[in-house]
C-alpha cells in the first residue's frame, strides 16, 4: 500500500510535521484563496488518483472552515482518491447533545451528519462524549476516538510531586486514571453549574489537601475557563501555593488563558491539538497508529461502505 497524501488548509498546524513524518506521508499541495466576495477558490495540485488521502483540520471556530473542507474532500474524490479521511484532533459541536429547551437544534447530531457525508472516516482525540457513549451513535462513517491521557500522563510524570485535582465528577475518570499511573494523590471537586458562565466548585478540605503546596488541575478541555478559575480559587482558599492547569485541548475562549494566569495559575499545559502558546505535549505518537489502523481497515474493506 502506497503512503497516504496528507492535506491541510492551515499549514501552521503544529501536528502537521510530526504526522507527515510518522505516516511517511506525501505532503499534498493546494492552491486556496478567497474571491473578493468571500467565496472560496480551491485547486488540488498533487496527483491523488488511486491514493488514500488524509485531511488534517483544526476545528476550533469551525463555521468558516466547514465549507472549504467539504470542497477539498469532494475535489479529492473527483480527482480519483480512493478514500478521504478527516483527522480532527479537537472535535467541535459535541456540546449540544440533546434538546434542553423547545426548538433547539441538536447540533452535535447535525454536524456529525455533515462530516459523515463529506469524509470516509474520522479520527479524533478525547471528544466530549457526555450523553453519547461513542461516536458511532451519531457518525455513520468509521469514527475512531482515541484518548489523549497517555500524552498528558507523560507530561505529569515529568513534574514534581503534586496533588491531581479534577474540577468535577465528570473529570474523575481522567484524574483517577492519571493518579493510578503516576502514583500521585488526587481529589475531585463538586461543581454546581447555574449557567454557561456561572459555576461554583467546592473541594473537601481533608487530609488530601491539607499541607499540599502544589496541585495540577486536570480536565479534558479548557474552554471558557470558568470551571478552572473556580477550582483555582478553591485551592487557594485551601492554602495551595503553586497551581498548574493541564488539559488535552486548550480552547481558551474569551481570553480564558490570560484570566487563568492572572488569577494565580503558574502554568498552562495542553496538547498540540489546537495551535496556541501553551502546546506542551505532542499527540502525534497516539494519532499515527490510529490513522494507520483505520487506513488498513479501509484498504481491506473492513469498514464497509460509507453511509449517505
Amino acid at each position: 500500500m502506497s503512503p497516504p497524501v496528507l492535506f491541510t488548509l492551515e499549514k501552521t498546524l503544529p501536528l502537521l510535521a510530526p504526522l507527515r513524518t510518522g505516516l511517511d506521508a506525501e505532503c499534498g499541495a493546494l492552491e486556496a484563496r478567497n474571491f473578493p466576495d468571500g467565496e472560496t477558490y480551491l485547486r488540488v495540485l498533487s496527483p491523488v488518483s488511486g491514493r488514500q488521502c488524509v485531511v488534517l483540520a483544526n476545528l476550533l471556530q469551525p463555521d468558516a472552515k466547514i465549507l472549504p473542507l467539504q470542497f477539498l474532500s469532494h475535489t479529492l474524490r473527483a480527482q480519483g482518491a480512493t478514500s478521504v479521511g478527516l483527522v480532527a484532533p479537537y472535535l467541535c459541536y459535541m456540546r449540544q447533545d440533546k434538546v434542553f429547551n423547545p426548538g433547539e437544534a441538536v447540533t452535535s447530531r447535525i454536524f456529525a451528519g455533515v462530516i459523515s457525508s463529506t469524509f470516509d472516516w474520522l479520527v479524533t482525540v478525547a471528544p466530549h462524549l457526555h450523553r453519547y457513549h461513542n461516536l458511532s451513535e451519531i457518525y455513520s462513517i468509521p469514527a475512531l476516538a482515541i484518548s489523549g491521557m497517555p500524552a498528558l500522563q507523560s507530561w505529569i510524570a515529568s513534574q514534581a510531586d503534586a496533588l491531581l485535582v479534577g474540577p468535577d465528577a465528570e473529570s474523575r475518570q481522567w484524574v483517577e486514571t492519571l493518579a493510578r499511573a503516576t502514583g500521585l494523590h488526587f481529589v475531585v471537586g463538586k461543581k454546581q453549574r447555574r449557567g454557561d458562565r456561572d459555576v461554583q466548585v467546592s473541594l473537601a478540605t481533608g487530609n488530601s489537601i491539607s499541607g499540599t503546596t502544589e496541585a495540577i488541575i486536570v480536565d479534558d478541555v479548557i474552554s471558557s475557563g470558568h470551571t478552572v478559575l473556580e477550582t483555582i480559587s478553591a485551592l487557594q482558599r485551601a492554602g495551595v501555593e503553586k497551581i498548574s492547569c493541564a488539559a488535552v485541548h486548550g480552547v481558551f475562549a474569551e481570553n480564558a488563558d490570560r484570566k487563568i494566569l492572572n488569577t494565580g495559575a503558574d502554568q498552562l499545559a495542553v496538547s498540540n491539538s489546537i495551535p496556541g502558546d501553551y502546546c506542551t505535549f505532542d499527540l502525534s505518537s497516539l494519532l499515527v497508529p490510529a490513522i494507520h489502523r483505520i487506513l488498513a481497515e479501509i484498504n481491506r474493506g473492513d469498514c464497509g461502505d460509507k453511509q449517505p
